[in-house]
C-alpha cells in the first residue's frame, strides 16, 4: 500500500501532534506545512519466510517476526511486530512495530529508540514529523513507535505527570507498559541493555521523563521536546543516572518555555526540568554555556538553538543538556543536522 501525503494532509498531521487549545480541543492550524524536516512516507507489506528480520536476519529468543513492512521513511529498511519468548506479541493488547536496521545481526547487541508521540498523535504520525528512522537505520538502531490509548475524546495520549495529559483520569499505567515493550523487544531482538533510549515530543516528551524517573536501571538516556518533567521534584526518584537532552523553542504557546498549567495542573520550565535533572544525577548546578550554538531549525536564520550542558562532577551517565530554540515554536520544522544531533548525544552517552 502506498500513501501520497499532499499539503491538505500534512496540515492535518500539523495540527495532529499534540498541540493542545486552551479550551481542551486541538488548536488551530494551517494547512501548509510542507517545510523541510518533512518527508513522503510510503508503505509496504509482506509475510516474511523462515529467515524472519532485516537482511535475512533471525530475532533472538527462536521468535520470528510474523509481520515485515518497509520503514516509515521508505528506505527499504523492515519493521517488525514479533512474537516474544512466552508466545505473546510485542506490546500485548497494544501491539508494537519494530524498525529494524538493514545491517542487524542476531549476534550482535543493537541500541534501541523508542519514539513517544504527542498529545492526540499516534506512533506513525510522530515518526512522520521528526523523521528518525533513517538515522536510525544509518546508525544500526533498533526504533519502535508505540502508541498510547484513546482518552473520552477519541485522542491518543500518555499518563505522563499531573499535568500532561490524562485528561480523563483514566488508568492506565504506561510507565508499566512501555517496560513492557522495552522487555518484549529484548525478548525477541538482541538489544544493547546500555543503550535503551526514548525520545518524546509534547505529551510524549513529558512520558520520556516519567519513564526516566520510573525506570533508570534500563533508560540510558532521553531527548524530550517541548516536554518536561514532574511539577514536585519529590516525584521524580530515579535510581541511577540518565542522560538528559531538553529541547525547547523559547517561543513555544502550548508547553510554555518557563513552565505554566495545563487545566489547573502545573509543569516546570524547561530550565527547571534541566536543573532537577543535573542535581538528580549529581552534576553541579552551573551549566556549561559555551558549547557554540547549533543551526537545526530550518525557518530560522542563522545559529538559532543554544546550548546549555551540565557535564560537571556528574554521575557516570549522568550528563544533562539544554537546547534552547530561540524563536521556535511547538513544532519546529528542524532539518538535517537536529536528527544527527539527537543521536550523536545518544551515541556519547550509554549506560557505564
Amino acid at each position: 500500500m502506498v500513501m501520497g501525503f499532499g499539503s491538505e494532509t500534512k496540515g492535518w498531521l500539523w495540527c495532529a501532534l499534540g498541540v493542545i487549545g486552551a479550551a481542551g480541543t486541538l488548536g488551530a492550524c494551517g494547512s501548509d506545512v510542507s517545510a523541510p524536516g518533512f518527508n513522503d512516507m510510503t508503505t509496504t507489506s509482506a509475510t516474511t519466510g523462515a529467515s524472519g528480520g532485516a537482511g535475512g536476519a533471525t530475532p533472538t529468543g527462536g521468535a520470528t517476526p510474523t509481520s515485515v513492512s518497509s520503514g516509515a521513511g521508505g528506505q527499504g529498511a523492515e519493521a517488525a511486530t514479533g512474537s516474544t519468548a512466552s508466545g505473546g506479541t510485542i506490546g500485548g493488547d497494544r501491539p508494537v512495530n519494530v524498525h529494524v536496521p538493514p545491517g542487524y545481526d542476531p549476534n550482535t547487541p543493537s541500541p534501541l529508540l523508542i519514539l513517544l508521540h504527542g498529545y492526540s498523535a499516534n506512533g506513525d504520525l510522530q515518526e512522520f514529523y521528526l523523521d528518525l528512522s533513517k538515522e536510525a537505520d544509518e546508525r544500526g538502531y533498533l526504533f519502535a513507535t508505540p502508541s498510547g490509548l484513546k482518552d473520552k475524546q477519541g485522542l491518543n495520549f500518555w499518563n505522563a505527570t499531573d499535568a500532561c495529559c490524562n485528561l480523563n483520569d483514566i488508568n492506565v499505567d504506561d510507565a508499566t507498559y512501555l517496560r513492557r515493550v522495552i522487555d518484549d523487544i529484548r525478548a525477541v531482538f538482541n538489544i544493547d541493555d546500555r543503550r535503551v533510549y526514548l525520545a518524546g515530543h509534547s505529551n510524549g516528551g513529558f512520558m520520556a521523563h516519567r519513564m526516566a524517573c520510573d525506570h533508570a536501571d534500563i533508560v540510558a538516556g532521553i531527548a524530550s521536546l517541548a516536554g518536561a518533567t514532574h511539577n514536585d521534584a519529590d516525584d521524580c526518584k530515579p535510581s541511577e543516572p540518565v542522560a538528559v537532552l531538553n529541547i525547547h523553542g523559547s517561543l513555544d504557546a502550548v508547553i510554555w518555555y518557563g513552565g505554566g498549567s495545563l487545566f489547573g495542573d502545573e509543569y516546570p520550565g524547561v530550565e527547571t526540568t534541566s536543573k532537577r535533572w543535573a542535581s538528580y544525577n549529581g552534576c553541579s548546578s552551573t551549566a556549561d554555556e559555551t558549547p557554540a550554538n547549533m543551526n537545526i531549525e530550518a525557518l530560522l536564520l542563522g545559529k538559532e538553538t543554544t546550548v546549555k550542558r551540565y557535564d560537571i562532577g556528574c554521575d557516570p551517565g549522568g550528563v544533562v543538556e539544554h537546547w534552547r530554540i530561540r524563536g521556535g515554536s511547538h513544532l519546529p520544522a528542524f532539518n538535517a543536522s537536529f536528527r544527527k544531533r539527537v543521536f550523536d548525544f545518544f551515541d556519547a552517552h550509554s549506560k557505564p
